[in-house]
């Protein structure tokens, strides 16, 4: 039998398996030491997951090898396979976050479309690749290039576990990870984490406070909420703020509330929850929320100063243009800037910022601009995480090969390769490129409340994976 065909008569059980895979709620966590003296480097629901995944890679006749908790793969070769063809998937997470109108961590078909954390990024694309080795595997079909899925555990917070995997495990040859948008992506746009932060003096009784001020869940997610603690001894304080609460809301249409909790007012600013990499496409309800608290003089200055700032140098703008940093160029576009977390007390102000960068651009510039922006205002950067972009040409030859699959399953021969904003494994992995699994045109709801997928595409990019996985690296018997 055609493995295409193969593959199409275990959708039931590829979908049986994508809900077990999803219900574990794989959020990385601090490591924990087992009695035995195992370590889970990224916490027990992570690794559940992981053991999980060999065990399935297992059960399918394929062998395994898992490098100390860290990262493994599930491996389909044969006696005369040369060289390494490596699927990179990870097995974390997002947290859930709010909005969600099905069980987060469980797999729900409705109206022709599944819902669940990981559908999209990656617990999906992970057991469809699997099972398009598979499928390939039953045909009869002989790597003579071996097919490595490999399973990454950290990719939503860092590379670490990645990095310690191919340190011991070596390096594919060539491959994709199964982790962004098809066609195909030929070029990842740098990524830096960076926090902006200032010490503020804790202000006396008298006046009005800023206790508390928190927003976000992830550097790479446009925040959905933001909340602020407000205190005051004057008691007029909570009607004179629930109405402006109430003109601001009127004024610009965001959603914003107060309310009275103990002899505090909690206000909370909504707004509309995407991916970092595509801040365009929401709302940060940070922004919403530092505009409001510029309408009030609190008793802290270096608080007024540091709203101030934000107000005209970041506010509602995506691009870092007001900052000094609105880098671009014609591959990628625009430089994307998102306030992923805000978290402020009484002695100190910070953001934490995820910036994108165009590949024709160095981080180095995006230091530069913010250094001079910053001048004279007692705001410090924090420098955290930075990943230099990637660009392969159109002549790659990872490129036709991806290419050609894409259009034989799909018939769409206009749609090219493309650079995104967001970053995947590719830039830590040799020869390798992003491929799939959102196609053209598709709503993008990875990171987001409702994470989905048709059931239509996901069953479609497990034949196109199946296919690029057949061209690459397999004869037929």
């Amino acid at each position: 039998m055609d493995y295409i065909e193969i593959l199409r008569d275990s959708r039931d059980e590829m979908l049986d398996k994508l809900g077990e895979l999803i219900a574990f709620e794989s959020v990385a966590a601090p490591a924990v030491r087992t009695p035995d003296g195992e370590v889970y480097p990224f916490g027990k629901n992570i690794q559940d997951a992981y053991e999980y995944m060999l065990r399935l890679g297992e059960s399918m006749g394929f062998e395994t090898v898992n490098i100390d908790n860290y990262g493994g793969h599930i491996e389909f070769r044969d006696k005369d396979s040369e060289g390494c063809f490596g699927v990179t998937c990870h097995l974390d997470v997002m947290p859930e976050g709010i909005g969600w109108d099905t069980p987060c961590f469980e797999l729900t078909e409705k109206d022709g479309t599944l819902y669940g954390r990981g559908v999209v990024d990656d617990k999906g694309p992970a057991v469809a690749a699997l099972y398009a080795m598979k499928a390939i595997k039953d045909a009869g079909m002989k790597p003579r290039m071996a097919v490595r899925l490999i399973l990454g555990l950290d990719e939503e917070c860092g590379t670490s576990g990645i990095e310690y995997y191919l340190d011991r495990a070596g390096q594919p040859d060539m491959g994709f990870t199964p982790d962004s948008e098809f066609p195909l992506i030929n070029g990842e746009m740098g990524a830096m984490i960076f926090d902006l932060c200032r010490k503020l003096k804790r202000a006396g009784k008298d006046g009005i406070r800023l206790t508390k001020l928190s927003g976000g869940t992830a550097p790479n997610v446009v925040p959905g909420e933001c909340k602020a603690v407000i205190a005051s001894g004057d008691k007029k304080t909570y009607d004179r703020i629930k109405e402006l609460a109430e003109a601001f809301s009127q004024r610009t249409g965001h959603e914003l509330t107060a309310r009275k909790q103990g002899s505090s007012i909690a206000v909370t600013a909504l707004g509309r929850s995407v991916h970092g990499a595509y801040p365009e496409t929401g709302l940060n309800a940070v922004s919403v929320m530092m505009e409001f608290l510029g309408e009030i003089a609190f008793a802290c200055e270096e608080l007024n100063d540091f709203i101030a700032f934000y107000n005209e140098h970041i506010g509602y703008d995506v691009n870092g243009r007001d900052c000094g940093i609105g880098l671009c160029d014609e591959p990628s576009g625009p430089l994307k800037f998102n306030v992923g977390i805000c978290e402020f007390t009484e002695e100190m102000a910070s953001l934490t910022v995820n910036v994108r960068v165009p590949v024709t651009h160095e981080n180095d510039e995006v230091y530069a601009g913010l250094e001079k922006c910053l001048e004279g205002t007692g705001i410090g950067i924090v420098k955290k995480q930075s990943e230099a972009g990637i660009h392969l040409d159109t002549s790659h030859p990872m490129v036709g090969r991806l290419m050609e699959a894409y259009h034989e399953v799909t018939g769409d021969v206009q749609s090219g390769p493309i650079v995104s904003p967001g970053g995947t494994y590719a830039k830590a992995i040799n020869n390798t490129l992003a491929f799939g699994p959102t196609f053209p045109g598709e709503e993008d709801s990875i990171h987001q409340p409702n994470e989905r997928v048709s059931l239509e595409s996901y069953l479609k990019s497990a034949e196109i994976y199946a296919r690029a996985i057949a061209k690459v690296c397999c004869t037929e018997e």
